[in-house]
């Protein structure tokens, strides 16, 4: 069995194998480089607060129309502030109201001026102080204004379906193959526990862990040559909740996504310096080490139980993980809400 260093990494080499490294590839991908016009763009057909990750705006001059065809979609970051809803239409908006008055009403019926939870304006505007799962909903304004002093009143009724979502909670799949001792061989399970101690010991500080998927032992046919043993090691590297950070963080370099990426990158570096340091070697190779071009890496967007990403239902809010629907759920860390006719209830965990 080869020595391991965690300094250097040193688990070893073999001649070169044709494996391309992969990037990326599988799993959802967040797209890079918007800029913040078409962050804060707003579309009739559904709005969302999304900006930079680590990058904080006051959301009170953001405000949200209805209209009067369909209701409007709006995505609110979970325990965040919303943006403001208005009681009225684009044209509206832009127009003279004589003796408006606002009634609005939620998933627990009226909501009035005195709630702790949310705050109407003189203007009929509604906000959300901080938006909890269980103020998703159809929210429904009734607007009775005058167009003119000499006019009757007119009269609408807006609605709104208001969404809490998350971000996603990405993490990086990493796979590498190890020329390794026979299948049946202690050695093998040995190695795989010192690999993995120095995989976590590297990204620690980072508030990052690796956790083992699979790890599995093959006989591989090589070309032109006879069978070898080879074991083929899965692992994640993934951000620690915030409330699991040991040492409470405001800095940008603090963000899970940036964290990660650093952590990536010590990985990578891990990697390398094995092909490094055993090419150097002068005896003959251990009986473990590191097969060179064998490590691939996926990124993965998983979300919260309850939540989903669904681009096709929420079109404004492609990327975020969004409460499910009535007739969905998800019962784990999964990205999908899957399909069920007796959940009656958003956020639902559980089928029925």
């Amino acid at each position: 069995m080869c020595p391991i260093r965690s300094n250097t990494g040193t688990l070893g080499k073999k001649p070169s194998r044709n494996v391309p490294w992969k990037g990326g590839g599988g799993g959802h991908r967040m797209r890079r480089g918007r800029t913040q016009r078409e962050d804060h763009r707003m579309h009739s057909a559904g709005y969302f607060i999304r900006l930079p990750r680590g990058f904080r705006l006051t959301q009170d001059s953001l405000k949200i129309v209805g209209s009067s065809d369909y209701p409007v979609k709006v995505y609110v970051l979970l325990h965040q502030k919303s943006p403001h809803v208005l009681c009225v239409t684009q044209r509206l908006r832009n127009s003279e109201l004589i003796d408006p008055s606002f009634q609005w009403y939620g998933p627990k019926g009226r909501i009035t001026a005195g709630n702790s939870t949310t705050q109407l304006t003189s203007t009929g505007s509604l906000v959300f102080q901080n938006f909890e799962e269980s103020m998703t909903g159809v929210y429904t304004c009734f607007l009775e204004y005058k167009p003119t002093v000499d006019e009757g009143a007119a009269n609408l009724q807006l609605k709104y379906v208001i969404y809490a979502y998350r971000e996603p909670r990405f993490y990086y799949q990493f796979t590498a193959r190890y020329h390794a001792a026979p299948c049946n061989s202690i050695y093998n399970i040995s190695f795989e526990k010192k690999l993995l101690q120095i995989l976590r010991k590297l990204v620690l500080e980072l508030s990052c862990e690796v956790s083992l998927l699979k790890s599995e032992c093959h006989h591989v046919k090589m070309q032109k040559a006879g069978l070898q043993n080879e074991l083929f090691f899965t692992f994640s590297v993934s951000s620690l909740d915030t409330e699991k950070v040991p040492k409470p963080c405001i800095d940008h370099s603090c963000e899970p996504s940036r964290r990660l990426l650093k952590a990536k990158n010590l990985i990578e570096r891990f990697f390398n310096q094995q092909v490094e340091v055993l090419g150097r070697r002068a005896e003959p190779l251990p009986e473990i080490y590191y097969i060179e071009g064998t490590l691939q890496m996926v990124w993965i967007n998983r979300c919260f139980p309850g939540y989903g990403i669904n681009a096709l239902k929420h079109p404004k809010c492609p990327e975020c993980c969004v409460l499910c629907s009535p007739g969905s759920y998800n019962p784990r860390d999964g990205t999908h809400c899957l399909r069920c006719n007796s959940s009656l209830a958003y956020g639902a965990k559980a089928c029925g």
